[in-house]
C-alpha cells in the first residue's frame, strides 16, 4: 500500500482508519469558479483574522474553514492537517494506546457504531449507539472526531473518565484504562456436526491470512473436511477493501465481488475473485450480520448473496456504501473526499439501504436492550441517499421491504451485547445454525449455494 493514496470504508475510528484501496485522484478545479466567492472568502478570513477577540493565524483560519467544507458534505469526508493525515497513515498499522471504539460523528457529538473485541471499552459494557458527552469532563459538543481521538488516546495504563448518554437512560460516568489496542481480526471455533464457525471484526491488513488460518484449523479439528460454514460479520465496522475482495473471493470460482461508481471514470472499477479460490467448494454457508456491520463487511455479504454462495441470517445492515479517497497535498495534510458508491455483483448500491438479510431473525426480548438505539447511515446528518453518481432529484422511493428496513407493522431490531456473540447465549448463532443444518440436511438446497452465479 502506498502513501500516494488511500481509500476508507468506514466511519472515523478510535481503533484504525480503515483505508480500502488505491487509486490515483488528483484533486480537480471547479468548473465555473467564481471570483466574487472567493474575494468574500478572502474578505471574511481579513476580518476575522483583524477583529476576532484573540489573534488568530490565517494558517489556522484556513484549515478550519477546509475542514468545515469537507464535513459539510457528508459523514465521512472531511480535511486533515498534515499531523491528522501522518496518524492517520500510523494508525493504518493497527495499533496504539487507547480504548478501543469505532466512533461516527451526530449532531456535533462523538457516537460509538461499536466498541472492538477484547478491548477496555468493549469490557466496561460501552455500547453501540452510546454517545460520549464528557471526556475528563470536557464537553465534547461541536469537538471534531479527531479531537474526540486525541482526547481519548493517551500513556499505556493512564484512565480516562467518559461521559456517556444512552437512550432513556440518566448520563453516566465510565472510567477506563488505556490499553494497547491490537486487533486481532478473525476468531474461530468449531461446532457440532462438523461446522465451521469464524467471526471477522475487521478487515485489516491481515483478514484473509487470520481467516485462511482460521478454515486450515476448523478442517483439521474436524478431521479433514468441514460440512458447513458460518462467517460472523455482525458488529463488524469495515475496514480495507482491498482485504473484503480477497475475504469474498476465498468463497468464489472467479466473477465479480463488487464494483465503484463515481463522477469520474478514474473511480469506477470492478473488483474480480480470481479463478479456483473457492476454499471451501461444495460447503454450505451462512452469514451472520446486524445493523453494525458496514462497508467492508457489506461487501462481503453482499457479494455472497448476490452469487448464492451463501444464506445471509440476521438483520439489515449499517448501510455505509460511499468510498473515501485520500488526497495528499503535497506537506499540507490530506483530503479523505467521498468520490464512488460501491455496488454488489447484480448491481444493487449498498449506501443508505444497506444489506437485507434472507433470513430475518430478531434478537429475543430478554437479549436486547431497551436502552440502546441502533442508528443506520440513513440515520447520519447529512449521509448520501442512494442515487447515482451525478443524478439530481429526489432519492428513490424503494420500499422499506425491499431495501431491508423495517416494513410497517413489523418490529424493529434490537441491539445485541457484544459479549454475547459467538456463545451458547446467541440467540441469531443458534439460527444461523439450525438454518445450516436444513440446507445440508437437503441436496438441492446446498446446490443452490455454488457461487457460480
Amino acid at each position: 500500500m502506498t502513501s500516494s493514496c488511500l481509500r476508507l470504508a468506514v466511519a472515523a475510528s478510535l481503533a484504525f482508519l480503515a483505508l480500502v484501496g488505491c487509486s490515483s485522484a488528483p484533486p480537480q478545479t471547479a468548473e465555473g469558479d467564481n471570483d466574487a466567492d472567493f474575494a468574500l472568502y478572502r474578505t471574511v478570513l481579513d476580518r476575522v483574522r483583524a477583529s476576532y477577540v484573540d489573534p488568530v493565524s490565517e494558517g489556522k483560519l484556513v484549515a478550519n474553514s477546509l475542514k468545515g467544507m469537507l464535513t459539510g458534505l457528508d459523514p465521512h469526508s472531511d480535511y486533515m492537517s498534515e499531523s491528522e493525515y501522518q496518524e492517520m497513515l500510523d494508525d493504518s498499522q493497527g495499533e496504539f494506546a487507547g480504548i478501543g471504539a469505532e466512533l461516527t460523528r451526530e449532531d456535533g457529538r462523538p457516537k460509538i457504531i461499536a466498541p472492538i473485541d477484547d478491548t477496555p471499552a468493549a469490557r466496561a459494557g460501552v455500547r453501540s449507539g452510546d454517545v460520549i458527552l464528557r471526556i475528563d469532563g470536557k464537553v465534547t459538543d461541536g469537538m471534531n472526531l479527531k479531537d474526540v481521538v486525541d482526547a481519548l488516546r493517551g500513556e499505556v495504563g493512564s484512565k480516562v473518565s467518559i461521559s456517556i448518554g444512552r437512550h432513556n437512560q440518566p448520563p453516566f460516568d465510565v472510567t477506563l484504562t488505556r490499553a494497547v489496542i491490537r486487533i486481532a481480526s478473525v476468531k474461530w471455533k468449531l461446532e457440532p456436526g462438523h461446522i465451521g464457525y469464524a467471526r471477522i471484526s475487521n478487515f485489516a491488513e491481515k483478514t484473509q491470512q487470520e481467516l485462511l488460518a482460521a478454515i486450515d484449523g476448523l478442517t483439521r479439528e474436524a478431521g479433514g473436511r468441514l460440512d458447513g460454514f458460518v462467517l460472523d460479520l455482525r458488529n463488524d465496522p469495515g475496514g480495507l477493501l482491498d482485504e473484503s475482495v480477497r475475504v469474498a473471493s476465498d468463497f468464489f470460482d472467479g466473477g465479480t465481488v463488487v464494483s465503484t461508481r463515481g463522477r469520474e471514470s478514474d473511480d469506477d472499477h470492478v473488483y474480480h475473485a480470481p479463478p479456483g479460490g473457492d476454499r471451501l467448494k461444495g460447503v454450505p454457508m451462512v452469514v451472520l450480520i446486524n445493523g453494525a456491520s458496514a462497508s467492508a463487511s457489506e461487501i462481503v455479504a453482499g457479494a455472497l448473496q448476490d452469487r448464492h454462495r451463501a444464506v445471509i441470517v440476521g438483520t439489515r445492515s449499517f448501510g455505509k456504501g460511499s468510498v473515501q479517497t485520500i488526497i495528499p497535498l503535497d506537506g499540507h495534510g490530506a483530503l479523505r473526499l467521498t468520490t464512488a458508491r460501491y455496488y454488489t455483483p447484480s448491481g444493487r448500491s449498498i449506501q443508505e439501504h444497506g444489506i437485507a438479510p434472507d433470513v430475518r431473525v430478531l434478537l429475543p426480548k430478554d437479549e436486547q436492550s431497551a436502552e440502546e438505539e441502533l442508528i443506520h447511515e440513513s440515520d447520519l446528518r447529512g449521509a448520501l441517499n442512494n442515487r447515482e453518481p451525478g443524478e439530481s432529484g429526489a432519492a428513490d422511493s424503494t420500499t422499506a421491504s425491499a431495501r431491508g428496513g423495517e416494513a410497517d407493522g413489523e418490529e424493529a431490531e434490537g441491539t445485541i451485547d457484544p459479549t454475547l456473540i459467538g456463545t451458547s447465549r446467541d440467540y441469531q448463532l443458534a439460527r444461523a445454525l439450525a438454518e445450516l443444518h436444513e440446507i445440508m440436511a437437503h441436496p438441492a438446497a446446498r446446490a443452490q449455494l455454488s457461487g457460480n452465479r
